[in-house]
């Protein structure tokens, strides 16, 4: 170890005696009456040291007043470098901050709320853009382009080799905008999954409501279905009196708001058994030997047939 890591482990003199003058920046800084005790004082380095005051704030228990002094080298005067307000080791501290997207639940959004989605993130993927280029995920191979292109043409009249340009693509840009597929992103796999485990647990054939119900919403009449591949196990309840109104439902959820709930038959009683095979017989452990017809105990004088 050096000489000059010793000196600066060791508080200097000079202000290390300077507690008045460390008090007195730190009651500047505070308020009236919450600067306690001297706690400790340590070394930051050469001629720098901080001073440890109580603080006695209701709201800030635990805590302490650093005040940190220090002198040029070769002079006596003391000056003031730095007073803060710093948590000891048993004081009560705010907990770990967490990013707003990491806190954020469903339902904690309110009118006027805004909810930026990320670049990045997993559950959209990028839509039609009306660009030349066919997207990364396209069907379309680099073969079929031309074809592609020649199909997306504008109908103009005449061969195309007597026009004056060549010619452009076609108005999918205004057919895709028109029928509501003009997207900048859409729904990716990962983020269809992950809602489709969502309204199963929500609203799935493993609730409470769905293993009561009479029949399944599959062959309910306020059933609504939904379009493209959820349409093949889900849709939307319109039923004002079923707890799901107005929710992505299962095929496979139900309850008592079924549209045949009514005329369904009740469900068959099975007859009782003619024979109950179910039920126990009690046998005694020993026999009674006044009430049956082998005796208890054998006689010791009765012949047992064999010598």
């Amino acid at each position: 170890m050096s000489a000059a890591t010793t000196r600066s482990r060791t508080p200097d003199r000079l202000c290390a005696e300077a507690v008045d003058l460390a008090r007195r920046a730190a009651e500047e800084a505070a308020f009236p009456g919450v600067v306690g005790e001297h706690v400790s004082l340590f070394a930051e380095g050469d001629r720098v040291v901080t001073h440890l005051f109580e603080c006695k704030e209701p709201g800030y228990r635990g805590w302490r007043w650093a005040v940190t002094v220090t002198r040029a080298s070769r002079a006596k005067l003391v000056t003031i470098d730095e007073t803060v307000l710093l948590p000891g080791p048993d004081s009560l501290l705010a907990p770990e901050w967490v990013p707003w997207s990491e806190r954020l639940r469903p339902g904690d959004m309110g009118p006027g709320d805004l909810l930026p989605t990320e670049a990045d993130d997993l559950r959209l993927e990028p839509g039609y853009t009306g660009e030349d280029e066919p997207p990364p995920d396209s069907a379309v191979s680099e073969e079929m382009a031309e074809l592609v292109e020649a199909e997306d043409a504008e109908v103009t009249g005449g061969p195309p080799a007597t026009l004056p340009l060549v010619p452009t693509r076609g108005s999918i840009a205004a057919v895709a905008e028109e029928l509501g597929m003009r997207r900048a992103r859409v729904l990716s796999r990962y983020g269809l999954h992950i809602a489709a485990d969502r309204w199963d647990e929500s609203y799935g054939a493993k609730t409470p409501m769905a293993q009561a119900a009479p029949a399944t919403c599959v062959s309910c009449a306020f059933l609504v279905p939904l379009a493209g591949s959820l349409r093949q196990a889900f849709g939307v309840c319109a039923n004002e009196y079923s707890p799901a109104d107005g929710h992505v439902v299962s095929l496979a959820y139900g309850c008592g708001g079924h549209s045949e709930a009514a005329v369904m038959p009740k469900p068959m009683r099975p007859a009782p058994p003619v024979l109950d095979s179910m039920a126990t017989d009690a046998f005694p452990l020993r026999p009674d030997p006044e009430g049956g017809s082998v005796p208890a105990t054998p006689d010791a004088t009765e012949d047992l047939g064999h010598s």
